[in-house]
């Protein structure tokens, strides 16, 4: 997708009388890359042009700082905004090398050092495990932190074992034709319970949790008595019971989502009160560790 930037430019020359002001537009994509200390850049192709903006910040990571619900915005902070021209392709790695390309030359470059701007960042997190957060809404209210299937202090969407079972939800095939719709998830004992919400997958009277005859590890996959039947958890004739002591640690994925807006961009050539930079891409990713306290 791109965006068109509309800007107003005034013929030096002429001495920018209500005659000489042409709007162009300048047709680039509405994602942004960075580097370094630290600059937000974008160029385009036919013809060879850029936009950057150079902050006064060490590195990215100024930007991940989100409070509790999961949003950080900064005030107007004072940046250099430059417009550019080339007379060839930039080569990809152009903004991020210690020494610029031999092969292009810039053409033109404005220079903006009064210019402002006002980054956000939105985080977004999943456990990864194979449902769509949309799907982890079990009651239907629109509220995604009030299902806690297992009472672990995890709302499903951020639970990778949603039924407190220590086998993970993706390894319970809510989706087996992955086509979003989880009536067909599997369900070992038609109980009307799919197995990644069912504390006892087989229907034996022993939680799934506490059939670790073999090895004791939070991990009832790797306990089995009749390997034609498979995991003594879904072996109905199976029922030794070694109470569970503890959760799996749960990873949960987290993307931040970078935007930026600039403001008052004053160049010999060009003026914006406003230009929507975009979205950084890709977007910054991390992970957490959790271990429910055990219920």
């Amino acid at each position: 997708m791109r965006k068109i930037f509309t800007v107003v430019f005034c013929i030096a020359l002429l001495g920018c009388s209500d005659g000489d002001i042409i709007t162009v537009e300048l047709d680039f994509d509405d994602t942004f890359d960075q580097c370094g200390e630290l600059v937000f850049y974008k160029t385009k192709q036919d013809p060879s042009e850029s936009l950057s903006i150079e902050l006064n910040f060490s590195n990215i990571n100024s930007f991940l700082n989100v409070d509790d619900d999961g949003i950080y915005m900064s005030g107007e902070l004072p940046v250099t905004f430059n417009y550019r021209t080339y007379d060839a392709t930039l080569p990809n790695n152009y903004f991020c090398s210690d020494v610029p390309s031999s092969a292009v030359t810039i053409l033109s470059d404005e220079e903006s050092s009064d210019s402002t701007a006002i980054v956000s960042t939105l985080l977004i997190e999943d456990d990864n495990d194979g449902i769509s957060a949309s799907n982890e809404d079990i009651d239907g209210d629109g509220n995604l932190d009030n299902d806690d299937t297992d009472g672990d202090g995890l709302p499903n969407y951020l639970d990778f074992d949603d039924d407190g079972d220590n086998v993970p939800t993706v390894s319970e095939n809510p989706d087996p034709n992955n086509d979003g719709v989880l009536s067909d998830a599997q369900d070992t004992d038609n109980d009307g319970i799919p197995d990644y919400l069912d504390s006892d997958d087989d229907g034996d009277g022993v939680l799934t949790r506490d059939e670790e005859f073999s090895s004791a590890d939070q991990n009832p996959t790797n306990d089995i008595d009749n390997a034609s039947i498979g995991p003594d958890y879904l072996n109905d004739m199976f029922s030794e019971s070694v109470p569970a002591t503890a959760y799996r640690q749960h990873t949960i994925q987290q993307t931040y989502i970078i935007s930026c807006v600039v403001s008052n961009i004053q160049l010999s050539n060009l003026t914006q009160q406003t230009l929507d930079f975009g979205q950084l891409s890709p977007n910054q990713t991390d992970s957490r560790t959790v271990t429910p306290d055990f219920n």
